[in-house]
C-alpha cells in the first residue's frame, strides 16, 4: 500500500482522511468483500493518522457493516447493512423540515424506474411476492398499522423485481419514513370510495407488471401517486378548515 502523503493535521481531519481511504479503495474496486485489511500498525502508518484514531474510525465503519473486525483475526471489507443505512439516513432526515415531501418525491422516482425495469427482469417468485402483497393489502383495509405495512411491502416488492441494486439500497434507505407515511395515510383516509380506489391501482399496478407493459405501468404508478398527492392536499385544506383564525385585536 503506498504512503498517503498528507499536510493535515488534527483529529477532524485524519479520520476524514481514513475514510476517504476506505471508500476511494473500495469504489475503485481494490478492495472487496471479503478482503481482509492491512494490519492496524501499517494502515496507521501510511494513512499518516495515530492508532487510537484508526481504531475508532474503523469500529464506526464496522457498525455500518463496512468493515467486519474479527478479532485475533484482523479486519475485513464488510456488507453494509441496508437497515443500519435506513436507521442513519431517517435520523439525518428527521433534522430537516418538511422532509416528508421531497422523500415521497424520491420515491416517485425510484419507484417509477424500478417499475419498468420489473416489467423486463420481474421473475416468477418476484410475481408471486407481489401478488402476495396484494392480497395481505387487499385483507387488511380496515387496520391501519397492518394495510400500512402491506402497502408498503407491496412497493418494496416491485423495486426489488427491478434486480437493480441501487435502486434497492436507495428504496430501502426510505423505508422507515415510507412506512410511516402509508400508515399515517391509512389512518386519514378511511372511507369505502377511497380504499376502494387503493385496491384498484394497486391491481392495475401488478397487471401492468405481468404484461410486461413499462409505459402503462409507469403511467399507472404515476396516476397512484397523483390519487395520493390530491388525497395530502385535501387532507391538508380540511386541515386549515376548522382551524379557527382570529385577527389578533391591536389596542
Amino acid at each position: 500500500m503506498d504512503r498517503v502523503e498528507s499536510s493535515e493535521s488534527g483529529t477532524g481531519k485524519g479520520a476524514d482522511r481514513v475514510i476517504a481511504y476506505f471508500m476511494s479503495r473500495l469504489r475503485e474496486g481494490a478492495l472487496k468483500l471479503g478482503d481482509r485489511l492491512p494490519s492496524e500498525r501499517e494502515l496507521a502508518r501510511d494513512l499518516g493518522v495515530g492508532r487510537p484514531l484508526l481504531r475508532e474510525v474503523m469500529r464506526s465503519l464496522s457498525m455500518l457493516g463496512v468493515l467486519d473486525i474479527r478479532h485475533g483475526s484482523g479486519a475485513y471489507v464488510g456488507k453494509v447493512d441496508i437497515g443500519l443505512m435506513s436507521d442513519f439516513f431517517t435520523f439525518c432526515l428527521s433534522q430537516e423540515q418538511d422532509v416528508l415531501d421531497d422523500v415521497l418525491q424520491a420515491r416517485i422516482a425510484i419507484e417509477c424506474q424500478a417499475i419498468r425495469l420489473a416489467c423486463s427482469r420481474a421473475n416468477e417468485r418476484d410475481l408471486a411476492r407481489i401478488s402476495q402483497w396484494l392480497n395481505v393489502l387487499l385483507h387488511t383495509l380496515d387496520d391501519p398499522e397492518k394495510g400500512g405495512h402491506a402497502d408498503f411491502m407491496f412497493h418494496q416488492a416491485v423495486v426489488a423485481a427491478s434486480h437493480s441494486r441501487s435502486l434497492i439500497v436507495l428504496h430501502g434507505a426510505l423505508a422507515d419514513l415510507l412506512k410511516q407515511s402509508h400508515v399515517e395515510r391509512r389512518r386519514t383516509y378511511r372511507s369505502g370510495p377511497i380504499m376502494q380506489d387503493l385496491v384498484e391501482a394497486h391491481r392495475d399496478v401488478f397487471l401492468s407488471i405481468v404484461g410486461k407493459d413499462p409505459d402503462k405501468a409507469d403511467q399507472r404508478l404515476r396516476e397512484h401517486f397523483a390519487i395520493g398527492d390530491e388525497l395530502r392536499r385535501q387532507s391538508l385544506i380540511s386541515e386549515y378548515e376548522r382551524k379557527d383564525f382570529r385577527v389578533p385585536h391591536t389596542t
